[in-house]
């Protein structure tokens, strides 16, 4: 029977299992009476009723399934060590949900206010996702911006549980109505069937590549948001390489969808690993690249793709991606890209891109890609909730995340925050605030202050936004940095690129791993320096 994963840093508490039905009820779910209503099973829904859940991870004296007194199955309970003490439950383990939780450790409490605190996540690992770029240009090792939740928790109490949030049944808007106070603020339902009961919830489960948007997309288009992602690119990467390697093949062609701060990353990212192997087409719908970013920042990356094999496609969207055999060009689509006719005989591995204009005075295009990266469209994971038998909906706005008040609670839902892509935070003058590393970074200090002034009953601090500056990786030695500080000031090349690594270095979550991520750096740093100190000398001795 599969076993539920716990993480290295601390021991879980065993689930809680009372063998028996209905009589155990009440020791199972113990004060449930006082948290719900009526006769219903407060984790069970009608269409559900007749299922049997298998209990993992546990075995019953008698070898069965627990069953309740209506022949349902008795999900697993995850049991918290102290009954007396907060527990907050934190899903999602980015910017938002791991910040949460160090900042909740990191608090001074009073003894018996400190909470319990249990962070959830799909993955065992934390992704540093500014420098997953880094990844592809082989700058960074996965260990330094991809450490295993296990060694970051290692020395606080935080409890970490790998698992998908299946959906959410709380109980805090009861308070809104003022039906009745209760302790607990609901129940987390996750996919491999543990409950986990909680008082203050934290959702940070970020957001996905949203790949349906265009016909093929989801197919034939690799999304660039994890370390997943990260690693599939890498070794598509090399399977190109060594495919092209000793052979007279046409350069790699790698085609970007999306010319925001992720897809211009990566097509310098890219570009400048290929060099004059490869090709890298960027495409994107608005005029000009990177619109909202800071005009030195886009100056510097327009400076930067100019000087490589980059070719911009601004004003145009993708129409649809297909295999290049399934490709039938009609009369209306230019057939000629650079003088390459695009109708010749072609490697059917390769993919087809059709291009429609955004902008009048454009004609429609065809590409030819052997990798299509997707950067644009992202969806918010905001969990379902349910109920009894009633479905409840968080207040959602157009991009599907979570709106909250000022204080970053959902709004209707007092024991629930959100941060990070999950939730609509806006500004003091009501615009939505971007789902960037920064934003989240932010509002989980935020958030972690809030959680310990609800406790102890103090007031919440509305969230204000300091923008710090905005940055961008251009290659292993390049990057744009313009500080918010200094009105008009970019750092650009070496000195950007270091700024930058400094900038980030110092955001890494724990003391512990900045020392070991400071070290292999610097380690780096100087045998890239011997080496070029040595290639300085043999140039020069060969030269006399």
């Amino acid at each position: 029977m599969a076993q539920f994963a716990l993480s290295a840093s601390a021991t879980l508490t065993p689930f809680e299992l009372i063998p028996g039905g209905a009589k155990y009820w009440s020791k199972l779910f113990a004060g449930s009476s006082r948290r719900y209503a009526g006769n219903t099973i407060p984790f069970t829904r009608s269409p559900r009723k007749g299922l049997s859940f298998i209990a993992l991870g546990t075995t019953m004296r008698n070898g069965d399934i627990m069953q309740t007194i209506e022949g349902e199955a008795v999900l697993p309970t995850y049991a918290w060590p102290d009954k007396q003490k907060p527990r907050v439950c934190i899903l999602g383990g980015g910017f938002g949900g791991l910040y949460t939780a160090l900042r909740l450790e990191s608090l001074v409490w009073p003894n018996d206010k400190k909470p319990q605190v249990l962070l959830v996540d799909q993955s065992d690992r934390f992704v540093f996702k500014p420098m997953l770029y880094e990844l592809l240009s082989g700058e960074v090792d996965a260990w330094e911006i991809a450490p295993r939740f296990s060694d970051l928790l290692v020395n606080t109490t935080v409890q970490f549980f790998k698992d998908r949030v299946k959906f959410l049944q709380p109980t805090d808007h009861f308070e809104i109505n003022q039906l009745t106070q209760t302790r607990s603020g609901g129940m987390v339902h996750l996919e491999s069937g543990l409950l986990i009961e909680y008082d203050w919830l934290v959702l940070a489960l970020g957001a996905e590549a949203k790949l349906d948007l265009v016909p093929g997309a989801a197919e034939f288009a690799l999304p660039f948001s994890t370390l997943e992602d990260a690693c599939k690119v890498d070794e598509k990467l090399k399977a190109l390489e060594r495919k092209q390697f000793g052979s007279n093949s046409s350069p790699i062609r790698v085609a970007v969808v999306g010319c925001g701060y992720s897809g211009v990353e990566l097509a310098a990212t890219i570009s400048e690993r290929l060099q004059d192997r490869g090709v890298v087409q960027a495409i994107n719908f608005e005029t000009t690249i990177c619109p909202t970013a800071p005009s030195g920042n886009r100056e510097a990356a327009l400076r930067v793709l100019s000087s490589r094999n980059v070719q911009l496609f601004l004003g145009y969207f993708v129409n649809c991606i297909k295999k290049c055999g399934e490709v039938e060009v009609s009369d209306n689509v230019t057939k000629t890209l650079e003088g390459r006719d695009t109708a010749r005989q072609h490697d059917h591995d390769k993919l087809i891109l059709e291009l429609q204009p955004a902008q009048r005075g454009l004609k429609s295009q065809i590409l030819e890609a052997d990798l299509v990266l997707w950067t644009v469209g992202n969806k918010p994971l905001v969990p379902p909730l349910e109920y009894y038998d009633q479905p409840l909906a968080f207040p959602i706005n157009g991009r599907g995340q979570a709106e909250t008040d000022e204080t970053l609670r959902v709004k209707g839902h007092p024991r629930i925050f959100a941060v990070g892509d999950s939730a609509a935070v806006r500004d003091s003058s009501g615009k939505l605030l971007p789902a960037t590393a920064q934003v989240a970074f932010q509002q989980a200090d935020y958030a972690g202050w809030n959680i310990w002034a609800a406790i102890n009953n103090r007031p919440l601090l509305p969230f204000r936004f300091q923008n710090l500056g905005e940055m961008m990786t251009l290659g292993r030695n390049d990057a744009a940095l313009s500080p918010s500080f200094i009105e008009g000031l970019t750092l650009e090349g070496p000195i950007g690129h270091t700024a930058r690594k400094i900038a980030y270095l110092i955001r890494l979550p724990t003391d512990e791993h900045r020392v070991k991520v400071g070290i292999s750096w610097l380690a780096k740093s100087a045998i890239d320096s011997v080496a070029l100190l040595q290639s300085s000398l043999t140039k020069v001795l060969s030269g006399s």
